[in-house]
């Protein structure tokens, strides 16, 4: 199986960008914890970052036909995006959203995901582990 993660602006300072939120591990702990997961499970993963929304919608669509699931952690772009949003449902590939915060516990525009309507399941408050949690969601291994 080929996973896709996927993570939009600001994940890349995780450990800098508000520790009390967000927790103290970095990015590389981040992509060292899935890609360590996916090694011991054999499942196929690739990890891409931006800050730029073209830049999600583009490997969105240069996902098709090439994996077989996403993992999706839009960051901000999870409450303004259509164009995510559009990409994953022209692409109909399963994908899970993910939030290492309790999203639904903060700020009030917080509380709307545009991508969560292409999401087979969302993810939130588990911190990095909430993306193991999310590509098990996909690849049928334990659910959350």
């Amino acid at each position: 199986m080929k996973i896709l993660v996927i993570n939009g602006p600001n994940i890349n300072m995780l450990g800098i960008r508000e520790p009390g939120i967000y927790g103290s591990g970095s990015y590389k702990d981040l992509c060292d914890r899935v890609e360590g997961y996916a090694r011991e499970n054999g499942i196929e993963i690739s990890i891409f970052q931006s800050n730029h929304e073209g830049a999600l919608v583009d490997k969105i669509q240069e996902a098709y036909g090439v994996y077989d699931g996403i993992v999706i952690n839009p960051g901000a772009y999870t409450h303004t995006s259509i164009a995510i949003l559009d990409a994953l449902k022209a692409v109909r590939i399963p994908t899970v959203e993910v939030h290492i915060s309790k999203v639904e516990e903060r700020e009030s525009f917080r509380q709307v995901s545009y991508v969560r309507a292409a999401c087979v399941a969302t993810v939130t408050g588990r911190g990095i582990e909430g993306y193991v949690d999310a590509i098990k969601l996909l690849t049928g291994g334990k659910e959350v």
